[in-house]
């Protein structure tokens, strides 16, 4: 984070302390979103930003919390401008907290420039259409829910499942298919425990993905609000590396449902009206100033692809968080508690997950010209399965026509071959396709209604 001095203007009235606001009083001269400094008598000097102004008060909110200021003794002083990250490719390999203060035992990263982390709004006309293939290696994203660079695609999960597995398993194995690029990975984590940490980088650095990394670690004993800000420091090395620096970067954001609870904290100590189960009004857009920052720009090779997690409480996926999500985002990937204790991983719900921009990243001449046709029929193969399982429940299998138990096999088979995979198994996109054409074999031919005669005669067992 920029710490270099900047005069300003010096207010020592303070009106008031509430939760994690400090509110001024006699402020002649501040702007919305500029950053102040905040000295306590005793204790190191602390960060904020203005959130309100007006009436010759400033409501100012404090990152690091406002845990022993006073209101006597407390001086503020308004810097001018907003908050920045000092910018270069030095960013990569390095751990920073959840302002961009390095905390590996590094020097600052010099930087090449100083970006505001609002950022700038992307300019819709300039906006390129996402349609390049990205292979995570992972047969249920690959196969039926394909992410496309420059996509916005989240994770839906629940206490407890392995979200964070699956998303480093993405992070060290993603690569844009026919180009073979790795990606630049930009983790971002919200208010997680110290063991999620050490975990991420752990694994990013036994693979070696490191080198083309930057985390930022805001840890569940890191104050609240500081959580607001984690996401757009990351976002803003993202835009770099990606419209400076021509790189593919893929963003990963765990955990936004902490996120959002840190804005339900600001806005409740604010009064401010609650809208849903206490989240502010104006959630929606406050989520979509972070995920509209992922895509791709036309006459630039970079681009920023995005997949956020979160964490749906109780797994409702018709709270807030994950339903405004699903609004913003162009699809979803959907952890399910059920195939989790099948010891399936990654447990992944398919048929409650959807990749919006599938059709333009696959087909021919990007993955294989049966992609679509084979997605369909796996997915219709496993809702039948699926139907037929609850049936078999009230009337026994006995009762089941002899195609139908073909289903169940089917069923049985998707999830232990296809689904299931290891942790650090990497399958390319033919072997996924080749694992498809395995299972429809145990299926007769005439229940391949999704799939085109061709490509049953030249793909089939």
């Amino acid at each position: 984070m920029s710490s270099k001095s900047v005069s300003g203007i010096e207010y020592t009235k303070v009106a008031e302390i509430k939760g994690p606001l400090l509110i001024l009083d006699g402020v002649t001269r501040s702007a919305f979103d500029e950053l102040v400094e905040i000295t306590p008598q005793e204790g190191a000097t602390r960060l904020g930003k203005v959130l309100e102004v007006g009436g010759g008060k400033a409501v100012v909110q404090v990152f690091e919390g406002t845990t022993g200021l006073s209101v006597a003794r407390t001086k503020s002083r308004f810097l001018g401008k907003t908050m920045e990250m000092p910018v270069s490719e030095e960013v990569l390999g390095r751990i920073f907290d959840g302002l961009g203060r390095p905390i590996d035992g590094l020097p600052e990263p010099i930087g090449e420039l100083f970006k505001d982390v609002n950022g700038q709004p992307m300019n819709p006309e300039r906006r390129d259409y996402p349609t390049d293939f990205i292979q995570t290696g992972i047969s249920v994203i690959d196969g039926m829910n394909t992410l496309v660079r420059g996509q916005k695609l989240p994770i839906f999960s629940g206490a407890g499942l392995p979200h964070n597995k699956l998303a480093a398993q993405i992070a060290r194995q993603a690569t844009v298919a026919g180009s073979g690029d790795e990606f630049a990975v930009v983790f971002a984590a919200i208010g997680v425990q110290h063991s999620e940490a050490a975990f991420f980088r752990k694994s990013l650095e036994e693979s070696g993905a490191i080198k083309r990394s930057a985390l930022f670690l805001n840890l569940a004993d890191d104050p609240a609000i500081e959580r607001i800000i984690t996401p757009r420091v990351a976002l803003t090395v993202a835009e770099y590396l990606a419209f400076n620096l021509d790189m593919h970067v893929l963003v990963i954001i765990t955990d936004m449902t902490n996120y959002s609870e840190a804005l339900r904290e600001i806005s409740a100590a604010r009064e401010e009206v609650p809208g849903r189960k206490g989240y502010p009004g104006y959630l929606y857009t406050d989520l979509a100033s972070l995920y509209e920052r992922a895509g791709r720009i036309k006459g630039h090779k970079g681009s920023i692809t995005q997949m956020p997690i979160l964490s749906m409480p109780s797994d409702d996926i018709t709270h807030p968080i994950p339903d405004l999500t699903g609004y913003i985002t162009e699809g979803q990937i959907v952890l399910g508690r059920d195939l989790y204790r099948k010891d399936i991983f990654p447990p992944v719900n398919v048929l409650s997950c959807l990749s919006r921009l599938m059709k333009d990243g696959i087909g021919e001449g990007r993955t294989r010209e049966d992609h679509q046709n084979v997605s369909d029929q796996l997915y219709a193969g496993y809702a039948r399965a699926q139907e037929l399982r609850a049936l078999a429940e009230i009337v026994g299998k006995a009762g089941l026509a002899e195609t139908d138990m073909k289903y169940l096999d089917f069923g049985e088979a998707f999830e232990k071959k296809f689904l299931k995979q290891d942790y650090d198994e990497n399958r390319t996109i033919k072997e996924t396709l080749l694992i498809a054409w395995k299972l429809f074999s145990e299926l007769p031919d005439k229940e391949l209604t999704k799939i085109k005669q061709q490509y049953i005669d030249k793909y089939a067992e």
